[in-house]
């Protein structure tokens, strides 16, 4: 199996043994397991209305990342009220 450059150092820094287990564990597993679904619940329904272009070149743009559309949509919004989608120029 090959590796990357990142993948490779991570391996020999856990070889090394660096890596030390964190207290509460299971309880930091269990924390991070709830953040995760709370993250991808999709408990609310949102109608808008955009341009017949929008809408079809956005079923292109889901198609090419083999997604569902809403699915797209609703990662958009996520990532950018997470501050992780920027405009690039």
């Amino acid at each position: 199996m090959g590796f990357d450059k990142e993948e490779k150092k991570l391996i020999e820094s856990v070889e090394k043994g660096e890596w030390r287990s964190i207290e509460n564990l299971d309880n930091e597993i269990n924390r991070a397991r709830q953040s995760a679904e709370d993250t991808f619940r999709k408990d609310q329904r949102m109608n808008i209305r955009i341009s017949k272009r929008d809408l079809n070149n956005l079923k292109i743009k889901a198609l090419e990342e083999g997604i569902p559309y809403q699915t797209l949509v609703s990662s958009l919004i996520h990532k950018y009220l997470a501050g992780r989608l920027h405009e690039v120029q």
